[in-house]
């Protein structure tokens, strides 16, 4: 991709956000830096091991991290279908986790208040 075409990209997929953001659904995103920089870190026979690269062999590569505030998952779907990032690879939508009773929980066994 030249120089001018990632940078329209680039245009196009922050206007959509600033959209997003505008509409009270963009809570938080961030680019990753490539491959060459990842590091994966496993515990084997007790001991951490740190090796370069990614865990997994894969030809698809995560570029970055998008946090939408949405009603439910069909509605993230929704506002993703209109992303103009679309156009160049698929994206993987999860719902978060809500860790809040796990974590209070955890406090509970622990004789931690918060």
């Amino acid at each position: 991709m030249s120089e001018s075409e990632r940078d329209g990209m680039l245009d196009e997929c922050f206007d959509y956000d600033d959209q997003l953001r505008a509409d009270g659904h963009y809570a938080v995103g961030e680019a990753l830096q490539s491959l060459n920089s990842a590091k994966s870190v496993r515990l084997k026979n007790g001991k951490v091991i740190v090796t370069d690269g990614p865990y997994a062999e894969t030809k698809e590569q995560i570029g970055g991290i998008l946090l939408l505030e949405a009603r439910d998952l069909d509605h993230a779907v929704q506002l993703v279908s209109r992303h103009p990032g679309l156009k160049f690879g698929p994206w993987e939508i999860r719902p978060a986790g809500d860790l809040n009773a796990i974590v209070e929980e955890s406090r509970r066994r622990r004789g931690k208040h918060g």
